[in-house]
């Protein structure tokens, strides 16, 4: 009976340890690549306004490509929202939103991950022009894992996950911008 209490203890301990340790874990993360295309900067900002093009892109979008897809609104304008229901836990379901337009330069968008399970981050697209044909496509996405959740950073590295979609993806970008 004594080694069934010591044992509870030394668990209900570690249960402790590991929730306070959640406290102090930063639960924020950032992830950035770019891209070079050879195409003139409005061009290319013309075509990654719309969210719709993303689907030609993005390798997140081509995931389960029997994904049931929802949009509202008209594409290229603050308030356009798509949305994706997938069975395939890849995907998911969820939706973006875009949220910001610096015309020419900056797009952000709200993403609303609601299964395999419910979250907002945030994530953006930039351009800025090298010279008059060529352009620096900056992706990235942003977030923040709230408390206890927060935990799981200590163990999964995001830039390691993320990174490598986003750069396929932009290069994906290029090659189609550059057909």
């Amino acid at each position: 009976m004594r080694a069934l209490k010591i044992i509870g203890l030394v668990l209900v301990s570690l249960l402790v340890l590991v929730l306070v340790t959640g406290l102090f874990v930063n639960g924020k993360y950032d992830v950035e690549r770019e891209v070079t295309i050879n195409k003139p900067k409005q061009e290319v900002f013309d075509y990654i306004k719309y969210l719709k093009n993303q689907d030609n892109f993005s390798v997140w979008a081509k995931i389960d490509p029997a994904m049931k897809k929802e949009f509202r609104g008209e594409d290229g304008t603050v308030g356009f929202v798509s949305a994706w229901d997938s069975e395939d836990p890849k995907a998911g379901k969820g939706e973006q939103k875009i949220i910001k337009i610096n015309d020419g330069q900056r797009i952000d968008y709200e993403l609303h991950f609601i299964e395999p399970f419910e979250s907002t981050d945030f994530a953006y697209l930039t351009t800025e022009a090298v010279n008059d044909s060529v352009t620096t496509v900056k992706w990235g996405l942003d977030g923040k894992m709230k408390y206890p959740m927060n935990l799981m950073l200590l163990f999964m590295d995001m830039e390691e996950m993320l990174a490598p979609d986003l750069q396929n993806g932009l290069e994906n970008l290029k090659t189609l911008l550059e057909q």
